[in-house]
C-alpha cells in the first residue's frame, strides 16, 4: 500500500443501532454548507466532517432530532436543511409550485376554449344562401371540370411518349 495515499473516514461508535440510524438519517437531511447539493453524509469537505462529529455529538449527549436541526440551522442559516420547515418565512417556497401548476392550467383552458371558438364560429356561422350555395356548386363543378380535362390531356401525353 502506497503510504502517501490516505482517506479520511468517519467512525463512530454508537451505543445502539437506534442511535446509528438516528445519525444516518440526520446526515442524509442536512446539507453541506460549503457543497453546492450534498448532504452531510456525501459530502467530503472538511465542514461536512466537522458536522458529522457535531451531529454525533450531540446525539451522544441525548438530544433530540429537531433540538439538533435548531441547532445547526441556529449557526448556518435555513439552507443547511434539505426539506425547509414550514413557517411563515418559507410558505412561499411551499405553495409557489402549486400556484404557478394552476395559473398554468388555467391558460391552457382558456387558450383552448378561445381556440375551439373561433373555429365554431368560423365554421357554424351564418347559413349560406341560395344563391351563395349555387355560386359555390358551380365554381366547384367549373373547377373539378378544370381539373378532369387536365388530367385527359396529361394522360394523352404520357401515351404519346
Amino acid at each position: 500500500m502506497n503510504p502517501f495515499v490516505r482517506a479520511a473516514i468517519d467512525t463512530f461508535d454508537f451505543a445502539d443501532d437506534k442511535t446509528r440510524e438516528r445519525f444516518q438519517i440526520l446526515t442524509t437531511e442536512l446539507r453541506c454548507p460549503k457543497c453546492q447539493n450534498q448532504n452531510l453524509a456525501d459530502s467530503n469537505a472538511p465542514i461536512a466532517m466537522d458536522l458529522r462529529k457535531e451531529v454525533y455529538r450531540l446525539l451522544t449527549e441525548g438530544q433530540s432530532d429537531s433540538e439538533i436541526k435548531s441547532y445547526l440551522v441556529d449557526r448556518y442559516g435555513e439552507y443547511v436543511l434539505y426539506k425547509p420547515e414550514w413557517s411563515p418565512q418559507t410558505w412561499l417556497l411551499w405553495v409557489a409550485p402549486a400556484v404557478l401548476l394552476i395559473c398554468a392550467l388555467v391558460v391552457v383552458i382558456l387558450i383552448a376554449r378561445r381556440r375551439s371558438r373561433t373555429v365554431r364560429e368560423a365554421v357554424g356561422g351564418t347559413p349560406l344562401s341560395a344563391q351563395e350555395q349555387q355560386r359555390i356548386n358551380q365554381l366547384l363543378y367549373t373547377q373539378s371540370q378544370a381539373s378532369g380535362s387536365q388530367e385527359i390531356k396529361s394522360q394523352e401525353k404520357d401515351k404519346e411518349s
